[in-house]
């Protein structure tokens, strides 16, 4: 049996059926149009669905499941996103509008992070952990909590918010109105703005950095741009990831003391450092676990799914 996977982002629609090994074996994506009437939406989706079934030479009836990872708050239950600000959805029965497309029995909709970390549980990083949290360094932070089988969400569906734990007290502006979120310092975004005050620190005091020449040649300051520059051996470069580093184990061992995960999985693009990564931050979190060196230690690791965590993620929600 294959199962449909559903990532529904702010930009596409990216679609993909997944077979019992958990590898996707035909993948398609439609523009979200995001602002548009829902129907709309939900009438792109199944027709890409039917041309990817189609295709790979399968009936709906060969699907045993097909899922929705999307952003914004969820309600699996009743199969509707309660809200979602970049697609402008409120109270919007998704699930029930797709069934009047697709002849699919088990349908599911979970929050994206969410649905990314039950991938990461099901068949990733954290595949055979009881308990696992997953994090996404991406444009913002991204979270997900896997407890005893089952994604944690809380009693409104709105929780595994983890970028929004303040770290500086009145630190960076976040876009979730307070000040000092984790997201502000351990997001990509966050890389880049430290990345960009330390260009703008090196040339007022006339101190060369080889970030400058990384900028020239790639035209804009990304989240590598201060990595490779470390790799070059530049100390400006290093002082910002040196500081990147520190805030993000910060919050890394938060999480770990909050929940205690068996797996703490690494995913987005910041993730792309991988052993690196994971040698700097894992003694950090050590040192500020509690009860470090008493009780069993979380394994820290780089998620596996990457870019196909979406998908994924969406189709092994019905497992």
């Amino acid at each position: 049996m294959y199962r449909i996977g559903i990532d529904l982002g702010g930009t596409n629609i990216a679609i993909g059926i997944v077979n019992e090994n958990f590898e996707i074996v035909k993948q398609g994506s439609v523009p979200t149009n995001a602002g548009r009437p829902g129907e709309e939406l939900v009438a792109d989706m199944a027709a890409l669905c039917k041309k990817l079934i189609a295709e790979q030479g399968l009936t709906e009836a060969d699907v045993a499941s097909l899922g929705i990872a999307a952003p914004g708050i969820i309600d699996d239950e009743v199969g509707s996103v309660i809200y979602a600000n970049n697609l402008n959805m409120r109270h919007f029965p998704i699930i029930p509008l797709l069934r009047e497309h697709l002849a699919i029995q088990e349908m599911h909709i979970e929050n994206d992070a969410n649905a990314a970390a039950w991938g990461e549980a099901i068949a990733g990083a954290a595949k055979g952990s009881k308990s696992s949290v997953m994090i996404t360094l991406g444009t913002g932070v991204g979270g997900g909590i896997v407890d005893s089988g089952k994604v944690f969400k809380g009693f409104n569906s709105a929780a595994g918010e983890l970028g929004h734990i303040v770290i500086e007290v009145n630190g960076r502006p976040c876009t979730c109105g307070r000040k000092g979120c984790w997201e502000t310092y351990s997001s990509a975004t966050g890389l880049i703005n430290m990345t960009k005050e330390k260009l703008a620190e090196c040339e007022a005091a006339g101190r060369a950095t080889k970030m400058t020449d990384l900028v020239a040649e790639r035209g804009k300051v990304n989240g590598r741009t201060a990595f490779d520059a470390m790799r070059m051996g530049d100390a400006a470069a290093t002082e910002v990831v040196d500081m990147y580093i520190e805030y993000l184990g910060s919050g890394l061992a938060s999480m770990v003391n909050i929940f205690q995960p068996e797996v703490l999985s690494i995913g987005g693009g910041i993730s792309n450092e991988g052993q690196y990564l994971l040698d700097r931050v894992t003694p950090l979190v050590r040192a500020q676990q509690y009860g470090s060196g008493m009780v069993a230690m979380t394994d820290i690791r780089i998620a596996q799914l990457r870019n196909d965590a979406g998908i994924i993620g969406a189709a092994v929600l019905g497992m």
